[in-house]
């Protein structure tokens, strides 16, 4: 599979030789579970997604579903930032994107506080999304993608790290961080995470120890001892991969992020059974699938696209 992956990148980033983008690729499926839905046949969805991993390989799933469906799908994954991403939903220029119940109630919707328990949290997104901003929320995935702070087993056993509040055993001058750049500064994330454990950026973590980096390389920077300690999400497939131990969140600072389909009203209005789709994939979806799907890219170099169909392939929704 990763050969077929690496030709089919070769063709299709190559330039000037009128080539279809990476991105609109899809590859060849049958009819499995997912069958053509009249009412959606021809219809024109536009798909889009985040620029990393987890996000690339859901906004596949998507396009392939759909595909299989019957709808005409315009494939606009791999936006840079969640922002964007999440804006081009509002602006109407997106019609469809997988999104995570803690990340819509902080950072988009401005919520100051996590609500409690999973299917809580998702029901109090989902109502004042749809009231706000006319987004409706599906059911979500069991997948709980939350932040965590990583580290290697090794630092972990050298000053006895069970839990985020131990990170104050760690000497100042090894009390080093690696963050993804999106991350470092949102409520949710880094600096929010500081400030709920009682910790001043600056102070309590020296700025200097802080490196700020792609996600691309900062599971490696820690796992190689780059950084003592790295923010990284728990449904990644190289926290496993290389070995490294997620403290608990023993004040309980993250909020819950399942996975869900969001949708513009209008067209969940238009086409309600585009959420009879999306209900039993959604379900399949559990933090242990989506690490190994996340791995099959991250670890062993696979197309996101590739990985989504085949994964729905092994699951019957399509062939």
């Amino acid at each position: 599979m990763r050969a077929l992956a690496a030709a089919l990148a070769v063709l299709v980033c190559a330039a000037g030789c009128g080539l279809r983008p990476a991105s609109s690729f899809v590859p060849p499926i049958e009819p499995g579970s997912i069958r053509p839905i009249p009412n959606l046949e021809g219809k024109r969805v536009r798909v889009t997604s985040k620029e990393f991993t987890e996000q690339l390989v859901l906004g596949k799933i998507a396009v392939v579903a759909l595909t299989a469906a019957g709808a005409d799908v315009v494939d606009q994954t791999n936006v840079q930032g969640s922002v964007n991403a999440r804006a081009s939903l509002i602006r109407g220029d997106a019609d469809l994107m997988w999104e995570y119940t803690g990340t819509g109630w902080i950072t988009y919707l401005g919520q100051q506080r996590p609500v409690p328990g999973a299917q809580a949290q998702y029901e109090a997104v989902r109502d004042l999304d749809l009231r706000k901003n006319g987004i409706v929320w599906l059911p979500p995935a069991p997948l709980n993608n939350s932040y965590a702070i990583g580290v290697t087993r090794a630092s972990a056993e050298k000053w006895g790290l069970s839990k985020i509040s131990d990170i104050t055993k760690v000497p100042l001058p090894q009390r080093t961080f690696c963050v993804d750049h999106e991350t470092f500064g949102r409520d949710d994330g880094f600096l929010g995470m500081l400030r709920g454990y009682g910790l001043e950026y600056g102070k309590d973590v020296p700025r200097a120890n802080v490196k700020r980096l792609s996600v691309g390389v900062l599971y490696r920077s820690v796992a190689s001892g780059q950084c003592t300690m790295g923010m990284v999400t728990t449904t990644d497939g190289r926290v496993k991969a290389l070995g490294l131990v997620l403290l608990e969140d023993d004040r309980h600072f993250f909020p819950q992020y399942n996975a869900a389909v969001t949708m513009r009203r209008q067209l969940f209005q238009a086409h309600p059974e585009i959420a009879e789709i999306f209900a039993p994939i959604s379900a399949k979806l559990t933090d242990d699938v989506m690490r190994d799907l996340n791995a099959q890219v991250d670890v062993d170099g696979d197309m996101p696209v590739l990985v989504a169909r085949d994964w729905l392939r092994s699951q019957g929704f399509v062939g």
